[in-house]
């Protein structure tokens, strides 16, 4: 069995690398996983043990035809995790959002279906279906998305299934709440405020700071995406929640405290524009379908990630 990662140097897709080879046994029947990263500023490949020969790492761009097709060789599965994924950055550089989830999702399609891959899970968001007023979205409720991000995200799952419906490709689809964890690069919220907080400086937060997420651990998105690769079926979409729905201004609070420092250390900034104001996903058929269920307590994950940061500031401090 080979696995092909893309965006496997990343925050997410580094967390499900190292997740399938820590589970994967070794020897000659060993599962072979190749990382297709272009090494952009978030991904790093200190995140992966390039010396497990399970490994392979191929540096390129998913928009690049001869860089996947080569990555892609003799891939049974492909789990599509690269894209540009900063809202703000989407709002001042949407091009870039659109060519790489759009059109490197397409690239990536494309050849699946010409190498003859078994399954194509395509990693997506939770931000397509837009600001939720009450209860939760479903897999089956219409995509509104917001910020040009949101929008390449949606634009991307329609491509995915089209090739599902159109070429009978064994796509899946995964949509995921906020995720928080070691390694995550610092312009998220989470590992931002830490940082800044930990280096003694302010942390802005957006409009009165009500905006609503639900916060899942990287390692339990990671299972599952798995479950999805493994207990999935062709042409269907789930959900992947975390179950700790939090307003930034609550988040805010405990990262204060858990970084030692006073309300005097958060500014107050004019707010995103097009600002979602609350997401949340009900994953109930993950749940029904596999073995998945979130593990992580937010309160704990949320305490050990404050101190991954704290302990290993040279990955982050430069």
């Amino acid at each position: 069995m080979k696995v092909l990662v893309t965006g496997g140097a990343g925050f997410i897709g580094s967390a499900y690398t190292r997740a399938l080879l820590a589970r994967a046994p070794e020897g000659p029947e060993a599962p072979r996983v190749t990382v297709l990263d272009k090494l952009t500023y978030a991904g790093r490949t200190k995140n992966l043990d390039l010396t497990d020969p399970r490994l392979t790492f191929v540096h390129g761009d998913i928009c690049d035809p001869a860089a996947v097709a080569e990555a892609m060789a003799g891939a049974d599965h492909v789990v599509h995790f690269a894209a540009e994924s900063h809202v703000d950055r989407s709002i001042t550089q949407p091009d870039a959002f659109i060519r790489t989830n759009v059109l490197g999702t397409q690239t990536l399609l494309d050849q699946a279906l010409r190498q003859g891959v078994e399954c194509f899970v395509h990693v997506s968001t939770d931000e397509v279906y837009g600001s939720v007023e009450t209860g939760s979205r479903s897999e089956a409720d219409p995509l509104d998305p917001n910020s040009p991000y949101a929008a390449s995200k949606a634009a991307s799952d329609l491509v995915a299934l089209a090739y599902h419906r159109t070429h009978g490709l064994d796509v899946r689809i995964t949509r995921c709440s906020n995720n928080y964890g070691p390694r995550q690069f610092p312009e998220k919220i989470i590992p931002l405020f830490v940082t800044r907080l930990l280096s003694g400086g302010t942390v802005p937060l957006y409009g009165d700071g009500q905006q609503v997420r639900d916060w899942l651990h990287v390692a339990d998105h990671c299972r599952g995406v798995e479950a999805v690769r493994t207990q999935g079926r062709p042409g269907e979409i789930y959900n992947i929640g975390g179950g700790t729905e939090l307003t930034n201004r609550e988040l805010t609070a405990l990262l204060l405290a858990a970084c030692g420092r006073e309300r005097s250390a958060v500014e107050h900034v004019p707010d995103r524009k097009g600002h979602d104001r609350r997401y949340a996903i009900c994953d109930d058929k993950l749940r029904r379908t596999s073995d998945y269920r979130p593990c992580h307590d937010f309160e704990r994950g949320l305490a050990e990630t404050v101190e991954w940061y704290r302990r290993n500031r040279t990955w982050w401090d430069r």
